[in-house]
């Protein structure tokens, strides 16, 4: 069984606050091995880290969504401990104008590192998705959103799987296993005793799991697209109350970018630390989801969410 696990290691919006801290996510897909991916890296991430009991060397991509600082001020501190620890792997840092601010992240200060620091430049125009990255078992997607800088939401996308029918291949004539079930998982059809057998006649599929994370936004289409049918949307929810035009989103709009992309769970993170009291936004969160029929959870920091 595969599993895409985050935990929350920051969940506050611009400032910190002494219950939460800059936004952070550490993100583990747990396949047939397990890889770990951070997303955004705020002031003391590291330390975060650390409380939470997880490896940071494990980090081989980090995304960020944009160079605001609350979204990137951990990167130097993290990246300067990597070197101590003697790193020896590249990481891979994405983001918006990626080698403009890794560029300068990496020349402070005098010490070398042991190892490359490579950037990846994220698409933040237009409304399009962008694959960064592929992996054998999930894909990281990008896609722009509307926060008055260059700024992108990530999703982290496993790769649907294909079950092959017994019963469907045994009505096709098809041998019970063999080298045929390989080439029709590769190449999704192949040619048997004469005919041609399609993938989808002799299998079912099971859609892979899917968890999306905003980053700081307005309601945007492309964000809503992006998120269409996730287990999981981790949304930025500055505000629990209406608001002048900001460049983030309030309650009342982030449920209903979750009702329109059809979500399954939405966690509302990015606090703004006017609100103090966790189980006052619980409450408020629950009475605004109503009949929606999506359940949603206020995210603080160390909360773990899994999608299974």
């Amino acid at each position: 069984m595969t599993k895409i696990e985050a935990v929350f290691l920051g969940t506050t919006a611009s400032i910190p606050t002494p219950d939460r801290n800059h936004p952070a996510i550490y993100v583990s897909y747990v396949g047939k091995e397990e890889q770990v991916l951070l997303m955004d890296c705020g002031e003391a991430t590291q330390r975060q880290i650390f409380k939470a009991g997880l490896n940071f060397m494990k980090i081989d991509h980090i995304f960020i969504t944009h160079w605001h600082a609350d979204h990137f001020a951990g990167l130097f501190g993290i990246l300067e401990t990597m070197s101590l620890e003697k790193r020896k792997n590249p990481l891979y840092v994405y983001g918006p104008e990626a080698s403009k601010f890794v560029g300068i992240l990496t020349s402070l200060g005098y010490a070398a590192k042991g190892f490359s620091v490579i950037p990846k430049n994220v698409d933040y125009m237009g409304h399009g998705m962008e694959k960064l990255l592929e992996e054998k078992e999930f894909s990281v997607i990008a896609s722009p959103v509307k926060h008055g800088v260059p700024a992108v939401a990530y999703c982290i996308k496993e790769k649907d799987r294909i079950k092959i029918d017994p019963k469907k291949a045994n009505n096709l004539g098809l041998p019970e296993k063999g080298l045929i079930f390989k080439k029709l998982k590769e190449h999704g059809e192949t040619d048997f005793k004469g005919r041609k057998i399609r993938i989808e006649d002799v299998s079912d599929i099971q859609p892979g799991k899917k968890l999306v994370y905003s980053g700081d936004t307005q309601p945007c289409k492309s964000l809503i697209e992006l998120a269409e049918k996730a287990d999981v949307l981790i949304m930025d929810c500055t505000y629990f109350e209406e608001m002048e035009e900001r460049h983030h989103t309030n309650l009342r709009q982030a449920i209903e970018i979750a009702e329109q992309a059809d979500v399954k769970k939405m966690i509302l993170t990015h606090i703004s630390r006017r609100y103090q009291n966790q189980h006052e936004l619980e409450k408020l969160a629950k009475e605004a989801a109503g009949k929606s029929g999506i359940e949603v959870l206020v995210a603080r920091d160390f909360m773990k969410v899994s999608v299974e």
